[in-house]
């Protein structure tokens, strides 16, 4: 039996024996990777590994199970079964009952485009021509370059008719430069890639470019100045915005968070209860879509079988949805919008941000630079620093420029960004017509701790906050 049989089976098992609903998500997962540090190949690894994980809903309580490659179906059956027991014993205890928002039913299978299958050769070719560009400036100490590729087989089937199958690949390279002169380290990374084959760091996406403007500013951020500490006007590039939006306004638009069911260990949401409230000015535009080709939160259904919607999560500075399970869809009185994945199968899926992006408007991003007196351009993420409730934030960059009468000036190193949220939304004045999605390839939610790949971006935006330079 294949593990759709087996599947399939275990969802009639599940309903035999007492559950209201049985969800089953089979997974196939190929896996190459390469690294290259300083000229050489450091390692190359593959990896196979497949399973089944297990919801069964009973007594409106949860019970999961997961096992990789079971060789036969008792093994499945003696696993649901012992979910079944686990569910119906929490569900005596559990004061508010599961309740799932209803939603169609499909039978689907979606296959992603890849222009270039990768190859183990290519992979090489490509880390080690990037490495070598890195190397390229003298005061570089250190280069690294990696290249994976994942091939995913994913089928889906639930005890409500549904049974959705996906075929995709992602490539994702990351790359970093570190350069040393008179006591003082500096680096530099960059992460490219995304849901295709090898042209997601090729072509129009090609990393020796990357490889080549890391390796540049590592060495040129040797010579940088600090900054002191001012409140100033700042313009983020779309890099450093998509940290800035994944931290707080990703996170705090799931709905688990606002709930306060992540309090534990992931933080809940200052704006909690604030729907349809003022929380920014009316430059502030947030959306998640998994409909964008090539993000590495591109899909057509989530974990839970909900067809990928695009969500407007904040318009014209007004909190406007939250993004949404199944179960907290029944909650809030809404419908679910396609925001459960599950980093394998042998996770529950969680409430995970696909797409999360401030939207584009109207300011060319040299436009918004000229109108600026006394600022600082901030550019590439580096390092958050946020609270439980996504409140107060320091986020650091890998790089700035000096802002003065509409000029960029000098470089500037070790610079963080900080300021409150409510603060720094209601001070965005501009967003540029610019509009880029990065890879995020390690953010990390839940207990078990799941690590997700999602996409993170938007166009350069302008506001006012703190910034400041520590040096260690």
């Amino acid at each position: 039996m294949t593990l759709e049989d087996y599947a399939e089976k275990a969802v009639a098992i599940a309903l035999s024996n007492g559950s209201q609903y049985c969800d089953v998500r089979t997974e196939s997962v190929q896996t190459t990777s390469i690294l290259v540090e300083n000229g050489e190949v450091e390692n190359l690894v593959s990896s196979d590994d497949s399973g089944l994980g297990i919801r069964v809903l009973v007594n409106g309580a949860w019970g999961f199970c997961s096992m990789s490659s079971p060789k036969s179906f008792y093994v499945v059956q003696e696993n649901i079964l012992d979910a079944i027991k686990s569910a119906r014993h929490y569900s005596e205890y559990k004061k508010q009952k599961v309740r799932l928002a209803d939603v169609k039913s499909f039978i689907d299978t979606v296959n992603y485009f890849v222009k270039i299958p990768p190859s183990v050769d290519e992979m090489i070719k490509i880390a080690l021509e990037s490495d070598e560009i890195i190397r390229n400036k003298k005061r570089i100490i250190k280069s690294s370059v990696s290249v994976s590729h994942d091939k995913f087989y994913k089928y889906f089937v639930n005890s409500e008719g549904s049974k959705i199958t996906h075929n995709f690949e992602d490539v994702i390279s990351n790359l970093s430069a570190t350069a040393h002169y008179s006591g003082l380290t500096e680096s530099v990374n960059t992460t490219e890639g995304g849901r295709g084959g090898l042209e997601m760091i090729t072509g129009d996406h090609d990393i020796l470019l990357s490889a080549q403007s890391i390796s540049e500013k590592a060495d040129a951020l040797l010579d940088a100045k600090t900054v002191k500490e001012e409140q100033a006007t700042v313009v983020m590039n779309p890099d450093f915005v998509a940290l800035l939006s994944h931290e707080i306004l990703g996170h705090p638009s799931e709905a688990d968070r606002v709930l306060g069911k992540e309090m534990a260990w992931a933080g809940g949401a200052w704006w909690a209860g604030k729907m349809g409230t003022k929380i920014g000015s009316s430059e502030l535009d947030v959306i998640d879509d998994p409909t964008i080709p090539s993000s590495l939160g591109w899909y057509k259904y989530d974990d839970e079988g909900v067809p990928a919607t695009k969500k407007s999560l904040v318009e014209g500075g007004v909190l406007s949805n939250h993004m949404q399970s199944r179960e907290t869809a029944a909650l809030f009185n809404v419908a679910p919008n396609s925001s459960m994945r599950a980093t394998g199968y042998s996770f529950m899926p969680l409430i995970r941000m696909a797409c999360t992006c401030i939207g584009p408007g109207n300011w060319g991003p040299d436009e918004m630079i000229k109108d600026v007196k006394n600022g600082y351009l901030i550019c590439n993420m580096k390092i958050p620093s946020i609270d439980m409730m996504r409140y107060n934030w320091s986020i650091s960059c890998q790089y700035a420029q000096k802002i003065e009468n509409g000029e960029l000036g000098e470089l500037l190193r070790d610079v963080i960004v900080m300021g409150n949220s409510p603060e720094f939304f209601e001070s965005i004045d501009a967003r540029g017509k610019d509009f880029v999605v990065r890879p995020i390839v390690n953010c990390g939610k839940g207990d078990p701790m799941q690590i997700m790949r999602m996409g993170n971006g938007g166009p350069h935006v302008r506001g006012r906050s703190i910034v400041k330079s520590v040096v260690a």
